[in-house]
C-alpha cells in the first residue's frame, strides 16, 4: 500500500545483528517519533521471544512489552517489562469476572522473567492475550476520531470496503485484563482480522514478523489519515459549527498578561508550569461555534484525560484586546464553576475506597481570539499536557467530520454532539480515581526541594551566576539564564541541557541599567515557563581608576546604575508578576564584602554594594510578607569570574608583590591569587563559585523560610568584613 502521509523509515540493514528484544526496541522507537502514530507517553509494544531460562537453561516463550509509565519514542531495552508467557496464559484460569479484574495485576510480578523489576503496564492483556508474536497499541489522532464517533462501526466498514482491509471494531471498555480477554475472544471469532479500533481507546495491529507488524501499524493509520482527512475538508468552513470569533493579533502580548495570573490560580494547590498555545487547529477550535459545548464533553481517549483532565476549562469571553479586565474576572469567575463542578463530578462518582480528590482546578484553558494555556508540574508536562490536548481537538474534528446522520446500536446520546462521543463522567472517574492509576501516581519519585519553581538569574554566563543556574535545575528548579552577553548565557543553557535534559533551562540576554530589556527578559521568562518565583543577580560592573587613581563622572554614573538602579528595576518588575500570580516570591542579591571594608581604588563598586545591603533590607519591608528578600556577601572568588580577567589577575599579583612569571596560563596565574587571598581569611581556603551558590540556594529555598532582609558572608572568615 502507498504511504500517503506516514514514511517508513524501517532499515533492514541496521536490524540485522540485532536481537528480538533490539529489533522490539527499535520499531519501538520508529513508532513513537511521530507524534502521528501516538502521543508522547502512549501506545504500547510487545514481542513474544524465545529465550533460555535462567535457571533450566531451557527454551521459553517469553513477552516482552513496553513498561509502565514509559515512552515509545524514548524507551531503551531495559524500559520493558519480561513475563513468562506460560504464566502469563495460566492467569485466565485464575480471573474471577470483571468486578475482580484489578486483582489480576498482583500476579503479574510473579510472571516475572530474570531479574528485571520493570513493571507492567495495565495494558499488558491486550498483548499477551493476543495469538500473534508482535503487538502494536497506538493512538494516532486519525484513529481515535473513528473509535470516538458515534457512527463509527458504520464508518469502519466503510473504511475496511475502500482501503481492503479486515479490521474489526471492539466496544468501549476500560484498559485492563477484561478487554484483553474481550479482544481474545474477538479474535477467536474473527481469525482473520488484521486489527482492532478499540472504541474511543486506540488502534490495535499485529504481526508474525517485526517488520511486518510495523509496515502494518504504519499502513492502517496512514490509511485512516486518508479517510478522515478527506471528511474534513469535506466539512470545510462548517467545521465545529462555523468559526463565531476571529484570532486576536494581540493573541501572544495578552497571554503574557494573563500567564501568571492564570498560572497563581491554576496552581493554587500545587504550583504548576505553563505552557502557550496558538496553532492554527487550536484557533480554530476555540473559535467555533460548538467549541465551548465539545469542550465540556470531555475528552474520549482515556490516555487524553489522564492528562488534561476530564475536561478543559472554556473561558466565556467575547475577544477584545482592550479588555484584559474582563479577561480576568471571567477566568476568575470562571475557574470557581470549574472547581465546583468538579467538586460535583466528585461527589456524584466516588466510591467508599476511592482515593480523595485531586486537585479540582483544570490543567488546560481554553481562550477564545487567543488559544490554549497549558499546565504541569514541570515544563514538559505542561507542554505535553497541551500536545494531548491538540490530539483531542484532532480527535473532535475527525470524529465531527464523519457525522452523517447514523449512529451505531448502544450508544448514549447523552454524551454525543455532532456525531462525536465522549466518554461518560462515570467511566471517566473510574479511570481517574482507579486504584491502579492512584499506584501508579504513589511510585512516582518524591519532588525536589526547587520542583515547580521558575528562577531568573541574572549574571548566569560566568562564575557565580553560572554555577548557581547549576546548582538551582539539580533541586528541580527550571532556569531562565540571562545575561548581557547572550552568548555566554546561550552556553549556560546548552550546558545544563546536555547535564540535565531539555527544557530545565532557556537563555535571554539582559541588561539591567535599562528597564525595556529587564521587561523582555521577564517576558522571555513568562511565554516558556508561564510566570517567575525567583529573583537571582549575581551581575555587577566593577570600576577602575585612571592612571592617577581617580574614576570618571561617567564611571560613577555606570557603575551605580548597573549595581543599584539595576537591582531595584529587576525586583521592581519582579514583584509586578508576583502579585499577578498571587504567590510567593524570593529575591536574592550579591552584595559584596567590599560594601564593609573601607579602602581605596574600588570606591565606586564599593559603595555600591554597601547601597546593595541596604537595600536588601528596605525591599524586604516593601514587599513583605510575600516576597522575601536576601543577599549574599562574597568576597573574592576569582574563579570563574568575568571580573578577574587576565589582565587584571596581573595586576592584583603585581600589587601584591607576588611572584609569577608572565608565560605561566591564566589558570595558574588565577589559582596563585586565590591562594594569596585564601591565606587573608581564617579558613585559609579559596573561594569557590559553588561556595557562593550553595548559600543561594540556601536563601532561595525552603529551609531559609523565615529569613528576609539579611545578608550572608561567604568570605571565608574576613574579620575585617565582620558585622558591625
Amino acid at each position: 500500500m502507498k504511504l500517503h502521509y506516514l514514511e517508513d523509515k524501517w532499515d533492514e540493514e541496521y536490524v540485522k545483528d540485532l536481537d528480538q528484544p533490539e529489533i522490539l526496541r527499535y520499531r519501538s522507537n520508529l513508532l513513537g517519533s511521530d507524534l502521528r502514530i501516538t502521543n508522547y507517553g502512549g501506545g504500547n509494544t510487545s514481542s513474544k521471544v524465545m529465550q533460555k531460562d535462567p535457571v533450566t537453561n531451557e527454551e521459553v516463550e517469553v513477552l516482552w512489552v513496553k513498561g509502565s509509565g514509559g515512552d515509545l519514542g524514548s524507551i531503551s531495552r531495559d524500559g520493558f517489562a519480561r513475563l513468562y508467557m506460560d504464566k502469563f496464559r495460566a492467569l485466565r484460569d485464575r480471573y474471577r469476572g470483571k468486578e475482580y479484574e484489578d486483582e489480576m495485576v498482583d500476579y503479574y510480578p510473579l510472571c516475572r522473567f530474570g531479574l528485571n523489576d520493570r513493571p507492567a503496564s495495565i495494558d499488558t492483556p491486550i498483548h499477551g492475550l493476543v495469538p500473534y508474536k508482535h503487538v502494536d497499541h497506538t493512538h494516532p489522532d486519525w484513529g481515535i476520531a473513528l473509535a470516538a464517533a458515534a457512527n463509527g462501526k458504520h464508518m469502519l466498514e466503510e473504511f475496511n470496503e475502500r482501503f481492503g482491509f479486515n479490521l474489526i471494531w471492539l466496544p468501549w471498555e476500560r484498559p485492563g485484563y477484561h478487554l484483553g480477554t474481550m479482544l481474545e475472544d474477538a479474535l477467536k471469532e474473527n481469525p482473520d482480522a488484521e486489527g482492532v479500533v478499540m472504541a474511543s481507546h486506540g488502534i490495535h495491529t499485529w504481526g508474525d514478523e517485526q517488520y511486518a507488524c510495523y509496515r502494518r501499524t504504519i499502513e492502517v493509520i496512514d490509511a485512516l489519515g486518508q479517510f478522515i482527512n478527506e471528511k474534513v475538508e469535506e466539512k470545510g468552513e462548517d467545521l465545529f459549527g462555523g468559526q463565531r470569533f476571529s484570532p486576536l493579533d494581540q493573541r501572544e502580548e495578552l497571554a503574557h498578561q494573563i500567564l501568571p495570573f492564570v498560572r497563581g490560580r491554576v496552581g493554587a494547590e500545587n504550583q504548576v508550569l505553563g505552557n502557550f498555545v496558538d496553532l492554527p487547529e487550536v484557533l480554530r477550535f476555540v473559535n467555533s461555534e460548538d467549541a465551548e459545548a465539545l469542550a465540556f464533553q470531555g475528552t474520549s481517549c482515556p490516555d487524553h484525560f489522564v492528562r488534561t483532565k476530564v475536561r478543559p476549562f472554556y473561558v466565556d469571553w467575547t475577544p477584545d484586546p482592550n479588555d484584559i479586565d474582563g479577561l480576568m474576572n471571567a477566568i476568575e469567575s470562571g475557574l470557581e464553576k470549574y472547581r465546583t463542578e468538579y467538586q460535583a463530578y466528585y461527589d456524584e462518582h466516588k466510591e467508599p475506597d476511592s482515593p480523595p480528590m485531586r486537585d479540582p482546578n483544570p490543567r488546560v484553558v481554553l481562550i477564545p481570539g487567543v488559544g490554549m494555556l497549558s499546565f504541569g508540574k514541570n515544563k514538559k508536562e505542561a507542554r505535553v499536557t497541551g500536545e494531548f490536548y491538540v490530539n483531542a481537538i484532532h480527535v473532535m474534528e475527525g470524529a465531527t467530520a464523519l457525522e452523517d446522520g447514523r449512529m451505531d446500536e448502544g450508544i448514549d446520546e447523552d454524551h454525543v454532539l455532532n456525531n462525536y462521543v465522549a466518554l461518560s463522567p462515570g467511566e471517566a472517574f473510574r479511570i481517574e480515581y482507579w486504584a491502579l492509576e492512584e499506584a501508579k501516581l504513589k511510585r512516582r519519585p518524591p519532588e525536589r526541594e526547587l520542583a515547580r519553581k521558575v528562577a531568573l538569574v541574572v549574571g548566569a554566563g560566568s562564575g557565580i551566576g553560572r554555577d548557581c543556574c547549576s546548582r538551582l535545575v539539580e533541586e528541580g528548579a527550571h532556569v531562565m539564564a540571562a545575561d548581557l552577553d547572550e552568548e555566554l548565557a546561550a552556553e549556560v543553557q546548552d550546558s545544563l541541557e546536555d547535564k540535565h535534559g531539555p527544557e530545565l533551562a532557556r537563555s535571554t540576554g539582559i541588561d539591567i541599567t535599562d528597564r525595556q530589556s529587564v521587561l523582555r527578559a521577564f517576558r522571555n521568562t513568562v511565554m516558556e515557563y508561564g510566570g517567575v518565583d525567583i529573583l537571582i543577580n549575581t551581575a555587577a560592573k566593577i570600576a577602575y581608576p585612571d592612571g592617577n587613581g581617580n574614576f570618571s563622572d561617567e564611571i560613577w554614573d555606570s557603575t551605580l546604575r548597573t549595581n543599584i538602579t539595576g537591582n531595584y528595576i529587576l525586583s521592581d518588575e519582579f514583584h509586578n508578576i508576583v502579585d499577578a500570580q498571587g504567590t510567593e516570591g524570593i529575591i536574592l542579591f550579591t552584595g559584596s564584602a567590599n560594601a564593609v571594608v573601607p579602602k581605596t581604588g574600588s570606591e565606586p563598586y564599593d559603595v555600591s554594594k554597601t547601597a546593595v545591603n541596604h537595600l536588601v533590607r528596605e525591599l524586604a519591608i516593601r514587599y513583605a510578607p510575600n516576597i522575601r528578600v536576601n543577599g549574599v556577601s562574597p568576597a573574592r572568588v576569582v574563579e570563574g569570574s568575568n571580573m578577574f580577567p587576565r589582565d587584571r589577575v596581573i595586576a592584583s599579583l603585581e600589587k601584591y608583590d607576588i611572584s609569577f612569571e608572565k608565560t605561566e596560563s591564566t589558570e595558574d596565574l588565577t589559582e596563585k591569587l586565590a591562594q594569596y587571598y585564601a591565606q587573608r581569611t581564617l579558613t585559609h581556603a579559596t573561594m569557590r563559585p559553588q561556595d557562593v551558590s550553595e548559600a543561594i540556594y540556601f536563601l532561595v529555598s525552603s529551609m531559609s523560610s523565615r529569613i528576609t532582609g539579611h545578608i550572608i558572608p561567604v568570605d571565608g572568615g574576613l574579620p575585617e568584613a565582620f558585622l558591625r
